[in-house]
Formats: structure tokens, C-alpha cells, sequence
């Protein structure tokens, strides 16, 4: 049963970098595609209808994990506290950007919301990816579970780490190069003109930073934490899920040359989830490495709740996710097609 709900936490956590990952990046390169304020409306107005329901995803997948791994959940709210007060304000500031941007008709307010939504966006890329490096670096759990670290220390990994170091900042500026890639692919597919010339070009340079940052990353995450490639080594049908993330990648390229949109965006996810389902394989049964030691990890063993609740739970969790998806499929569907600036 455990597994099965580290499962469906990491279908969660897919879902949302999948959905909310296009409008974050579409954000970060609001300024590169869009140069007057009538096509950094257009950008805004792409991802308008749904930036705020993909975010729904991100409190579902809390939600889940709240209630699947609650010492996992409580451990990592305490020792992330600060970054996560820095995450909310950022998505709480992206938020009113997008709303705030179009109340006053005034060249000053427009582009200073404009400038809020960009580096809220991208800075929201950047500490999702260091979030990321920091659960698969590992993290100073002490015997109770708990452990604090500063926003940085001296940038080095060893017994004194900080959220920040090296390897989570590479992780981090990788997860915004993938996402900015992600999010010039959705923006090409919802716009024309100029805007959707520029998301290709942009694409098609985003591309190549990313082939080259998925190298680094995963060579340096198989130093890093040992037990990613000890996993792959002994379950060789795990190469299944970086074998989807190489082929999206390779997709990405083909359709991008070949100005396909929609197959490159839907390459994109494939990419995406590939990539994430990698790291997951590759830190099971561990939710939270401790860098303190194999013996103060969190894993699905001692961080899940009871049994009886996870068997009532996944019932209505697959009722809930039924009614969600729904819901999402019919908001995409009416909201299919090119965005045009008139109306």
C-alpha cells in the first residue's frame, strides 16, 4: 500500500510540473518573446484561463502527501520552512501580477507588473529545481526526524550544507532552462505572429541548453546520491523511465526543426514526466535522504500512516482525481486554439 500511494504522490508531483510548469515558463520568457505591451498581453492571455487551476495540482499533491506520509510532510515543512515562506510569496506575487496587470491603463503599472510576473516565475523555477536537489542530496535528519538548514552556508556539499549549494543551484537553473523550454513550446502553440516566431527561435536555443544540463545533472546526481544508480544497477527495468525523457528530448528537437507545436509541446510532458519518474525509481523506498546518515532516512516504511487509512483513502482519492481530470479536460477543451488578442 505504500508503494502504491509513493506512486500516486509522484503522479501528483508530475501533474503539477507538467501544467503549471508551461505558464511558469512562459513567464520567465515573458521579455524574450514578447517586446510590446500588446504581445506580453498575448503571453499573459495564453496561460490566462488556467494558470491559477494547474495550480490546484500543487495543493493536491500536498494534500497527498499530507496524508500519505505524514512524517515526511511535517519533517520537510519544518526544515524547508523559509524556502517554502519564499515560494508562497513568490506565487502569491505572480497571482496579482497576472490579475493587477490590466486595472490601470498606465504604461508604469503595466510594466511593473509585468517585471513582477517574470521574476516571480523564474525565480519559482529556479527553487523548485533547488527543492529538488536537496531531496535527492539528502538533507541533516537528526534521530526524531527533523533538521534545519540555512538558506546557504558555504556552497559545498559535506556535513555542513545549506538549501543552496552547487549541486541544488545546477539542479535549479536546469529545472529553468527545462521549463523555459516547456513554456516557449506551449506559447508557440497558442499564438501567432511574432510572438510564436520568437517562442520557436527561443526553442530551438532552449533545446540545446537542456540536452546539455540533462547530461551534467544526471552524471553528477549518480556522485552525488549513490543510490539512484545503485537502484537503476539493480532493477535495469527502471531504464524504462530515462529511456521516456531521452525520447521526448530527441522529439523535442525533431518537431521543433519540422515547426510541429503540438507534438513538440506533448514531446515537452513526455520529456518531463520522464525525467521526474527517473529521480523517483531512483531514490525508492527513500522520501527524504538524510546526509546524517542511511539510518535517519525517511522512507515509505517509517513515514507512512496507517494502513487502514491508506486503503480508505486511495477510494476516495481516485473519486477525487476523477472529478479533477474532468474538470481540467473541459477547461483545456473550451479553451483550445489560438489566443488572439482581440475580445
Amino acid at each position: 500500500m505504500e508503494t502504491a500511494w509513493f506512486c500516486l504522490v509522484a503522479i501528483m508531483i508530475a501533474a503539477y510540473v507538467v501544467l503549471d510548469g508551461f505558464d511558469l515558463g512562459a513567464g520567465a520568457v515573458h521579455f524574450l518573446v514578447a517586446k510590446t505591451d500588446a504581445e506580453r498581453q498575448v503571453v499573459v492571455r495564453s496561460i490566462g484561463p488556467v494558470w491559477d487551476g494547474n495550480e490546484v495540482w500543487l495543493l493536491a499533491a500536498g494534500g497527498t502527501l499530507y496524508f500519505a506520509f505524514p512524517a515526511l510532510y511535517a519533517s520537510g515543512f519544518s526544515g524547508f520552512y523559509l524556502p517554502l515562506m519564499i515560494v508562497l510569496w513568490l506565487l502569491i506575487l505572480r497571482g496579482i501580477a497576472i490579475e493587477f496587470r490590466e486595472r490601470v491603463d498606465s504604461p508604469v503599472w503595466v510594466t511593473f507588473w509585468d517585471v513582477v510576473f517574470a521574476a516571480a516565475s523564474l525565480l519559482l523555477a529556479v527553487f523548485y529545481g533547488a527543492a529538488l536537489g536537496n531531496v535527492v542530496r539528502g538533507v541533516p535528519l537528526n534521530s526524531n526526524g527533523y533538521f534545519f538548514e540555512a538558506l546557504w552556508t558555504n556552497f559545498r556539499l559535506g556535513s555542513d550544507t545549506g538549501i543552496l549549494d552547487w549541486y541544488t543551484i545546477l539542479v535549479g537553473v536546469a529545472a529553468l532552462a527545462t521549463l523555459s523550454l516547456h513554456g516557449t513550446l506551449w506559447l508557440a502553440l497558442k499564438t501567432e505572429g511574432p510572438v510564436h516566431d520568437r517562442s520557436q527561435s527561443a526553442a530551438r536555443k532552449a533545446w540545446w541548453i537542456v540536452l546539455v544540463m540533462t547530461f551534467l545533472v544526471t552524471v553528477v546526481t549518480f556522485r552525488v546520491q549513490p543510490q539512484v544508480l545503485n537502484n537503476f544497477s539493480e532493477y535495469p527495468a527502471g531504464f524504462v523511465f530515462p529511456l521516456l525523457a531521452l525520447t521526448g528530448l530527441a522529439a523535442i528537437g525533431w518537431f521543433i526543426r519540422h515547426q510541429e507545436d503540438l507534438k513538440g509541446f506533448l514531446a515537452s510532458c513526455l520529456y518531463l514526466v520522464g525525467m521526474l519518474t527517473s529521480v523517483v525509481f531512483g531514490l525508492y523506498p527513500l522520501v527524504l535522504p538524510a546526509s546524517t546518515g542511511p539510518a535517519y532516512s525517511l522512507t515509505i516504511y517509517n513515514a507512512k500512516a496507517a494502513d487502514y487509512g491508506l486503503r480508505v483513502g486511495l477510494v476516495w482519492w481516485f473519486i477525487g482525481m476523477a472529478l479533477a481530470t474532468t474538470y481540467f479536460v473541459c477547461v483545456y477543451r473550451n479553451f483550445a486554439g489560438k489566443v488572439k488578442l482581440e475580445g
